[in-house]
């Protein structure tokens, strides 16, 4: 069974994207062992330098690091990455669940993304859209996405 983390820079607040989130955890439980780390985002002041929106990024992607489990093939969420279909992305879960390792780790930035040194160190950055998301609802996305593919490739009607 495949390992797949989830590493989030920022808490839910909302309940209704708390709820979504729990929904598809529990879905997701026969195909995989997920687990969910959020992670702090950094304070910052309205209206923040370039330099300490770099700073913060940077400080958000050494805990995210520290999170990494070893081997595991990590996946970057960011509206520069690479579009694929659902189909696609059961297609890739099939992939890597026959590689060498059994663990993914999918890296969700807070409200100004990644670090840049963080997506290039990164397997693969995946765009869930050219448009931009509220970093929650992009977690609610991929935890669907996810649920999605597994029920691709396991044959069900749940995509149509």
């Amino acid at each position: 069974m495949t390992n797949v983390k989830l590493l989030c820079v920022g808490k839910l607040k909302e309940r209704f994207y708390a709820d979504a989130c729990a929904e598809y955890m529990k879905r997701l439980s026969p195909f995989c062992r997920l687990t969910v780390n959020e992670l702090p985002e950094e304070k910052l002041p309205q209206a923040p330098s370039p330099a300490l929106i770099a700073a913060a990024l940077a400080k958000e992607a050494a805990a995210i690091r520290a999170k990494l489990p070893p081997r595991a093939r990590t996946v970057a969420l960011c509206i520069e990455g690479q579009l694929l279909s659902s189909q696609e992305l059961a297609n890739r879960l099939r992939t890597w669940e026959a590689g060498p390792t059994n663990q993914l780790c999918f890296l969700i930035g807070g409200s100004y993304g990644l670090d840049e040194t963080l997506k290039n160190e990164a397997q693969i950055r995946i765009s869930m859209s050219p448009m931009t998301f509220p970093h929650h609802l992009a977690r609610v996305m991929l935890l669907e996405q996810l649920y999605r593919g597994f029920k691709i490739n396991e044959g069900s009607h749940y995509h149509k």
